[in-house]
Order: structure tokens, then sequence, then C-alpha cells
């Protein structure tokens, strides 16, 4: 796919920005079990300082036997023990939990099945449909994807502003978008990306049906701002 020149907010390919991490980039395998996880992180620290269980051992004052059972996460350890292992170990107490995948939320939407909901400042005509949602994620970031068809009947178009991104594409008909001072024309294929700190919206409706996806995404902490 060919990127276009980079003007007035527009990306090039000779101008394209550096992504900051790799998107098909896999992590090493995590453990759901936390005792597992400590275990192979305990075990992985001591072979990397060429000890021997018995040697650990001795510098924690923990049984040989006990040790076993950290290391095959077999038992719980106490937070003493664990900080007992990070200093003989010569680690932070957080490394231990590095191997740990707490759960993964994943919202599944089927085709006609997203949530309607009244956004504030909708209009008649305006339809909004929530794909999905996923509060406390990892990431500190809330995202908000929205498929929102537009109909003959929309009367007044309103204007938005509030934290964060977004990014709409169009899927079908055409749109003057109005971002800031600047107008866009919007066709199926387009997309815009931009800070929503702006005044933004639908400046004119041209051709219908109407519909495109908006990618809303502002930092948790704003939620209740």
């Amino acid at each position: 796919m060919t990127v276009e020149k980079i003007s007035r907010g527009q990306v090039s390919a000779e101008n394209k920005p550096a992504l900051l991490q790799d998107p098909h980039a896999l992590r090493e395998p995590r453990e759901n079990n936390l005792e597992i996880a400590i275990g192979h992180e305990v075990r992985a620290f001591r072979k990397k300082l060429g000890i021997t269980v018995a040697d650990l051992a001795s510098a924690t004052g923990i049984s040989v036997g006990m040790l076993s059972k950290i290391e095959n996460g077999i038992t719980s350890a106490s937070l003493t023990t664990l900080q007992a292992l990070s200093k003989a170990l010569g680690v932070p107490l957080t490394d231990l939990f590095k191997r740990y995948e707490e759960e993964r939320n994943a919202v599944f939407v089927k085709a006609g099945e997203g949530v309607e909901i009244e956004r504030r400042g909708t209009r008649a005509g305006h339809q909004y449909n929530l794909l999905g949602h996923i509060e406390n994620n990892t990431s500190g970031v809330v995202v908000e994807p929205y498929l929102i068809t537009l109909t003959a009947e929309s009367d007044i178009f309103p204007a938005f502003q509030h934290a964060g991104t977004e990014f709409l594409y169009m899927l079908e008909g055409e749109v003057v978008y109005r971002h800031g001072e600047q107008l866009y024309t919007m066709r199926t294929g387009d997309s815009l990306f931009f800070d929503a700190d702006a005044r933004h919206g639908p400046e004119e409706l041209v051709a219908f049906p109407i519909r495109y996806l908006s990618i809303i995404s502002y930092p948790q902490r704003a939620m209740g701002e």
C-alpha cells in the first residue's frame, strides 16, 4: 500500500514515522500459575549465577527441600522467603514475577450486535454502535471503537472535542469532515487520524449511505475528568 505525501498532517512513504515497537514480536512464554512462574525465575537466576540448590539454600537459610518445591512450583513461598531469594540472587523482588501472565481480556462482537448508545452531542439520524470496551487494561489506555452510521435524516452535525486521539476509517459513502480549521473529503477507504482535543465532526454529508469506524483512545486517568 502506498502512503501519500506528508503535508498538513498527511503521511508519506519518504517521511513515515518510526514505529516504537515491532507489532509482530512475541515475548518469551509466560505462565498462568504464579507458583510455577516464580519457580522458573528462581531456577533461571540460580543457574545464571552458576550455583547449586545447596549453595542457594546455604545463602538464604531455606532448606534444600523447600527450594526444590519452590523451583518446581509445588508450594507458595512467603514474602519473607521471596525477599531472601531476591537478595541472594542479586535481583529485584519484582523480577521473580516477570514470567507470570495475568489474564487478558478480549471482546468479540458479531455483525449487527454492537451496543447502540447515545453519545453526548448525538443528534437524530446519527447512530453510534460501540463495538467493544475493556476497562482497567494493562496498556493504561482506554479504547472505544464505534461503528457510526449517518442517514439522510441526520439533522444537525455535532461538533466534538475531547481528550485523546481518534482514528476514522470510511466504510462507505462520502462526508466532509472537519478537524479544527481543516476540512477533509472522505470517501470509502479513506482514513483520518487526529488529536481529538480540537473541535471535530462531520461538516457535510455528501453521499449516502455513510458508515465509518471511529476509534477513540485516551489515558485511563481521563475517564473521570
